[in-house]
């Protein structure tokens, strides 16, 4: 079973999640400060880490700076900061999500799940692309001594754009490749940004619902939280607008978002 690092100082709140955890099958370690905290995810092999922000001898923002600098274990903001550039903050730190206290812990169940969930798919990709992906390009780089000409050297080297790119305006998604371009040019999006861009670009022109994002997107049932979903719109839209592109993604009050040019 995982193994999670609990950084909390509040001693009941960091207890009453220990105790809930460990009944769900979970290996759980507590730090009570951000330098134990830091010394502890360095040192040993953790699965997820939940975070609190409010931490002594160092925040849980700068915890997660030193540990994002070593390690790319999942991590969880779990803190009473409920400010939407706080959370803001926490992501372009390096947090894969962001939850507000008070919280249910069926949330934060679901909430783990899913960033195991991805974890592990990243990890398994990445040992696929690893030496495969390598082996493949040098491969390719042998044939293609032995085949091209001068005059077709740059046509046949170059990537083809994958026949499911997807296209609003200025901004260009391929989901075979996950990678997005504002005008041509590439912007860098976490993995939960990627998956949000790609579901409203499928289905541009229609309302999607919060609720709908939530649970397709994100991969949790939403409970009228609409945090974490605002939250990633309005990152999604500064990484766009900041690299020259047009607000995309409207907002439907009431509603949700609908992408559109």
């Amino acid at each position: 079973m995982a193994r999670i690092l609990i950084v909390e100082d509040e001693e009941k709140i960091a207890r009453f999640v220990t105790l809930e955890l460990e009944h769900e099958g979970y290996q759980v370690e507590h730090a009570a400060d951000g330098r134990t905290a830091v010394d502890l995810a360095l040192e040993r092999d953790y699965d997820l880490i939940l975070l609190d922000v409010l931490l002594p001898q160092l925040n849980g923002m700068e915890v997660l700076r030193r540990v994002r600098k070593h390690k790319d274990v999942p991590v969880i903001m779990v803190t009473a900061r409920d400010a939407v550039m706080d959370k803001v903050a926490g992501l372009d730190a390096g947090a894969d999500d962001y939850l507000t206290k008070p919280f249910a812990i069926e949330e934060l169940f679901a909430r783990i799940r899913v960033a195991l969930k991805r974890s592990e798919a990243v990890r398994a990709a990445s040992g696929v692309g690893g030496a495969g992906a390598r082996a493949s390009m040098v491969g390719g780089a042998a044939a293609g001594i032995a085949t091209m000409s001068p005059a077709t050297d740059t046509a046949q080297t170059a990537a083809a754009p994958s026949p499911a790119t997807l296209a609003v305006g200025s901004v260009a998604l391929d989901p075979d490749r996950r990678e997005v371009t504002v005008g041509g040019s590439p912007i860098v999006l976490t993995a939960r940004e990627f998956d949000v861009l790609a579901l409203l670009m499928a289905h541009a022109e229609t309302v999607l619902t919060r609720e709908r994002i939530a649970h397709e997107a994100l991969g949790y049932e939403y409970a009228g939280d609409t945090n974490n979903v605002d939250v990633h719109i309005a990152h999604l839209r500064a990484k766009i607008e900041d690299a020259g592109g047009v607000r995309i993604i409207q907002t439907v009050r009431g509603v949700g978002y609908v992408c559109r040019a």
